[in-house]
């Protein structure tokens, strides 16, 4: 192999791996000033993240739950960073029965809500009676007294423990 593909080689190999450290260390979690619930736990996109109750200690919302649910996915050995209003002490992870990591806060799993398409949504908040957004002191995010939400009902008589 002639001395200039190596050094190619190796360059790329050297920008790859700086690539996936930068990959590794990105924000995963930060606070955002919601309206209705004050400050909140978003991802690093903006997106507003929820908790499933239904979960205490292991994962429930697979398969078609996890499509309209997307869990927060981390890296097994990522190193998991904040942003601003949110402290790593309460960041963590949790493994998912298919094998991947998702990222918990206070230790509650979290995760999207595909409804939700730009920063400020809340669309996901109180689905089913299960699914609602967290403030950044661990709390569940409820609808604070006084305050009309429009909710979408299922009238299917079919029991779903996901809450659609």
């Amino acid at each position: 192999m002639s001395t200039k593909l190596v050094r190619i080689l190796t360059l790329a190999v050297a920008l790859a791996l700086v690539g996936a450290g930068a990959a590794l260390a990105a924000t995963v979690v930060k606070s955002a000033k919601n309206p209705a619930f004050g400050k909140i736990v978003v991802n690093s996109s903006g997106l507003t993240l929820y908790h499933n109750t239904k979960e205490k200690g292991s994962i429930v919302c697979t398969g078609s739950c996890a499509k309209t649910w997307p869990p927060l996915l981390v890296g097994k050995t990522a190193k998991l960073k904040v942003g601003p209003g949110v402290k790593v002490a309460h960041v963590g992870k949790i493994k998912r029965p298919d094998g991947h990591f998702q990222a918990t806060y206070y230790g509650k799993p979290l995760y999207r809500y595909a409804g939700d398409s730009k920063r400020g949504d809340v669309k996901g908040e109180g689905i089913g009676g299960i699914w609602f957004a967290l403030k950044t002191n661990g709390a569940l995010a409820k609808t604070p007294s006084g305050t009309t939400t429009t909710t979408t009902t299922n009238t299917s008589t079919s029991t779903n423990p996901y809450g659609y």
